[in-house]
């Protein structure tokens, strides 16, 4: 048996490609898998079709991956994506998914920038919820086990190997003990430990990256963390909530307290149609110099275009305001600040198959690293879970039908049990939420949009200090369920991710794609390299492949006249 831990569009994909080659699976999250992450995403799915610019091929999509990853992606995973992505869209076709068509029956494609042609394909601004709907009916129809509101607190491991995992019920606190051949991490980023934050309260708090590095993996990048330049300020509860980047590629503009369209100050020729990397990095700079709104952000402005064209291009964001804020976007601008929207490291992976440092344990999606590297090209996360998620269930199946007998540990199991029993027991004065606001306190102050020397060394001062607060919680089930136990093991993810990412950023002393260093502005060729990051060994640098011949010579500046740079 093969055990998935998350149920978005990576998991879901997996667990497909198991149960289709026949192997048992029994995929579980913590949330609803109708509302899992992947659902949010909008702007749409890459693939080198050549629907709509023929002389399209996935070298050119790999060549405009690695250049936008400013060299610190993996060629080996971007020529794995980008030769995988045609049949990435086949499945999602073969399942059922209705994507956008031209008249002549061609899958439509449209431009994000810094791709070379027209190669996202889309389902109106829904298109990840559409994956997520056509992978939750595709696992009906091949009755895959999909368990919702199971938190999985620790993975176990005897002698190097993976056997299974241990968790909860998050309504009614049962343990869960699951013994499994192989088990693939699907369980996301790690962004919900920035104050601002596009993720949901419960999801990206560096899960996937504790699990591995409790079990023995490392971590990849995980200073690279791409911020979205567009999050709401307000409600508090919802702050980070994105407005689509086609708030901006309609024609919407950027303004600071003063009035002033500040992008012509950054990026006089594209403006507001500037790459996701320098317009966070606009915004985040007015805000910091004082021409920031007194709520610390900036305006954006779609209130001169059509009411037509902002109910037919923006029906989503129009709508998300009028709930949100009770905003009428066709009347009034929007505040908004930079917010935390994807983490382009996490859990260190072969490019081949995904496989870790521990046998049987597989990771993928926004959990695992290798893609992106310093800047993610807008449309490819999502054909990332497909490519790898039908790689990785094809992997995991060969590992599993592979093992004679399954060693097992007694002692491993009874440490994850105890571990719940320990903070079940817990009834110290520290608060769990207060200390998950402190580390975002400290994330935002330290490692947000600009970093230096002199602040991440504060923010690892403010993090030990709050690691030491963290002996002394208290927590406390009640009526309405096992929340606060849940919250207790992601305040101890957060803090993991903080540190990796904190040490990471400290040790990446150069200004690449979103790592801005105000103290090292420049690029330093010496860190083209990968930081690989463990509790144990710290930092190392790993050095990345060369990029094939038939790939670099098509790496070239693209054109992004007339489009959305993303």
């Amino acid at each position: 048996m093969v055990l998935v831990i998350g149920t978005g569009g990576a998991g879901l994909r997996a667990a497909i490609e198991l149960a289709e080659a026949g192997i048992d699976v029994l995929a579980v999250g913590k949330r609803p898998k109708e509302d899992a992450h992947t659902a949010l995403a909008a702007g749409g799915i890459n693939a080198a079709l050549a629907t709509m610019d023929p002389e399209d091929s996935w070298q050119q999509h790999a060549a405009d991956t690695l250049k936008e990853s400013y060299l610190l992606a993996d060629p080996r995973t971007a020529q794995i994506v980008t030769q995988g992505a045609a049949r990435g869209i086949d499945d999602l076709e073969r399942y059922g998914m209705a994507f956008a068509r031209e008249e002549d029956g061609r899958i439509s494609q449209r431009f994000f920038g810094a791709h070379k042609f027209r190669r996202t394909a889309f389902a109106g601004d829904y298109t990840g919820l559409e994956i997520q709907r056509t992978l939750i009916r595709r696992a009906d129809q091949l009755n895959i086990p999909v368990l919702d509101g199971i938190y999985i607190t620790r993975l176990l491991v005897h002698d190097g190997a993976v056997f299974g995992a241990y968790g909860f019920d998050l309504t009614h606190g049962t343990r869960y003990l699951i013994h499994a051949d192989a088990v693939i991490l699907a369980a996301g980023g790690h962004t919900r430990i920035w104050r601002r934050t596009s993720s949901r309260r419960d999801e990206n708090m560096g899960d996937s990256f504790r699990l591995a590095v409790e079990a023995g993996s490392r971590l990849r990048d995980p200073e690279l963390v791409q911020f979205h330049p567009s999050g709401i300020i307000e409600p508090e509860n919802a702050a980070g909530t994105l407005v689509s980047e086609a708030a901006r590629g309609e024609g919407g503009i950027l303004r600071n307290v003063l009035g002033e369209r500040f992008m012509a100050r950054y990026d006089p020729d594209r403006m507001e149609l500037s790459t996701r990397d320098r317009v966070a990095l606009a915004a985040y700079t007015e805000i910091k110099e004082g021409r920031g709104t007194p709520k610390g952000g900036v305006w954006l402005d779609v209130s001169h275009l059509p009411r037509q064209t902002i109910m037919t291009r923006l029906p989503r964001v129009y709508q998300t305001l009028l709930d949100l804020q009770m905003l009428d976007i066709t009347r009034e601008p929007i505040e908004i600040a930079p917010t935390a929207h994807y983490s382009m490291g996490g859990v260190w992976v072969r490019p081949e198959d995904h496989s870790t440092d521990v046998r049987g344990l597989y990771a993928i999606g926004e959990a695992s690293s290798g893609l992106h590297g310093a800047n993610r090209l807008g449309g490819n996360s999502l054909i990332e879970l497909l490519v790898f998620g039908r790689i990785t269930g094809q992997a995991a199946a060969a590992y599993s039908q592979s093992l004679t007998a399954q060693p097992r540990s007694a002692s491993a199991i009874a440490h994850a049990r105890a571990e719940i029993n320990d903070l079940l027991a817990a009834d110290g004065p520290e608060n769990v939420r207060a200390l998950q606001r402190a580390i975002r306190n400290t994330m935002t102050e330290h490692a947000g949009v600009v970093r230096d020397e002199d602040g991440l060394r504060a923010g690892l001062a403010e993090l030990t200090a709050i690691e030491k607060r963290m002996a002394d919680i208290g927590v406390h089930p009640d009526i309405a369920g096992y929340q606060d136990l849940a919250h207790a093991f992601d305040l101890k993810s957060a803090a993991l991710a903080a540190r990796a990412t904190l040490e990471a950023a400290l040790e990446r002393r150069e200004t690449r794609g979103c790592h801005n260093r105000s103290d090292y502005p420049d690029l330093d060729p010496a860190l083209q390299v990968n930081l690989v990051w463990s509790p144990t060994a710290g930092i190392t640098r790993e050095s990345i492949p060369a990029i094939p011949d038939e790939v670099s010579s098509l790496m070239e500046e693209v054109s992004t006249d007339g489009k959305l740079a993303e």
